[in-house]
């Protein structure tokens, strides 16, 4: 089992990938929870155990347990992004996304990535998430802003408020907190 932890502000979280916690001390961070959710730990693939809340506390507030798929064997790794000033964490593991409030604690949403998870990165107040086959935008609110397809091999970079994306050698630009709704071609 690999563990990480990181304290951001006034939060703490934690993630275990292959495995959860003894039994016991699993019941205990449940009991403890403001927010526990199970979305089947002994599913297909890679599991995924995260717990995060405020640092002040013994226990954490929010505790996940799933599986991700696909997973560390074929490059798709577990990412995490915190917005500690909103209160608001980003998680992508395999092709599932989720946000969760973290005070008060609550899941904002569930969504999908095209058919694997690659990164979170913050840019001002826009979230991007690099996908194999897709880049999406939040605001750091936890709203989506757009989504788009895309196809390897592809990479962007962010230029004050511009997206620089590169798609099979095409390359475009547009305004990161609109979207593609703007495409140009560079």
């Amino acid at each position: 089992m690999t563990r990480l932890s990181f304290c951001c502000d006034q939060y703490a979280v934690s993630v275990s990938v292959d495995g959860l916690p003894l039994p016991s001390i699993y019941s205990e961070l449940v009991s403890h929870a403001v927010l526990s959710e199970n979305f089947g730990i002994s599913g297909e693939g890679t599991p995924l155990f995260l717990t995060a809340g405020h640092s002040s506390r013994n226990w954490p507030d929010l505790v996940v347990a799933s599986h991700f798929d696909p997973g560390p064997e074929a490059g798709f790794h577990p990412g995490m992004l915190l917005v500690p000033e909103r209160h608001l964490l980003f998680v992508g593991a395999g092709t599932s996304l989720l946000a969760y409030k973290l005070s008060p604690v609550q899941r904002l949403w569930e969504d999908v990535a095209d058919y694997g998870f690659w990164g979170w990165r913050r840019h001002g107040d826009i979230v991007l998430m690099s996908a194999e086959l897709e880049l999406a935008a939040w605001d750091i609110d936890g709203r989506k802003l757009w989504s788009m397809f895309v196809e390897p091999p592809w990479h962007y970079e962010v230029h004050g408020d511009r997206v620089e994306l590169e798609v099979m050698g095409k390359k475009s630009s547009f305004v990161a907190a609109i979207g593609p709704a703007t495409f140009e071609s560079a």
